[in-house]
Formats: C-alpha cells, sequence, structure tokens
C-alpha cells in the first residue's frame, strides 16, 4: 500500500503526533510505526477523536 504524499515534510511528525495524542485520549496503546495487531473499534475509536478534535479546532477558530 502506498502512502499518501505530504507536501510539507514536518506534517507527516505532526500528524503522527495528533494520532498519538488521540489514541492515548481513547485509551488505545499506538507504536511507532504499523498497528497492524489493533481491532477494527479500536482503529475506529482513533480515527473519531480525531475527527472531533478537528471539528472542535475548526469551530473554535470560526467564534
Amino acid at each position: 500500500m502506498a502512502k499518501s504524499s505530504i507536501m510539507n515534510p514536518n506534517a507527516r511528525a505532526a500528524l503522527d503526533k495528533f494520532k498519538m495524542e488521540a489514541a492515548n485520549e481513547v485509551g488505545v496503546n499506538l507504536k511507532q510505526g504499523y498497528n497492524g495487531d489493533l481491532t477494527s473499534k479500536q482503529a475506529g475509536s482513533v480515527g473519531g477523536q480525531m475527527v472531533r478534535k478537528m471539528i472542535k479546532s475548526y469551530e473554535d477558530g470560526i467564534q
């Protein structure tokens, strides 16, 4: 599977940090690199938390 290309090289590190923070908030232990041992439920809860945080950040920014 090919990784998506990111224009800004610092963006990958920022996204990884953001993902780790979201995982900690929902109680999922991620490790650096491949996390293929996660259940669908765990992966979904991390992704859902990331979306919630992005929406909140956007809403806070437009007020």
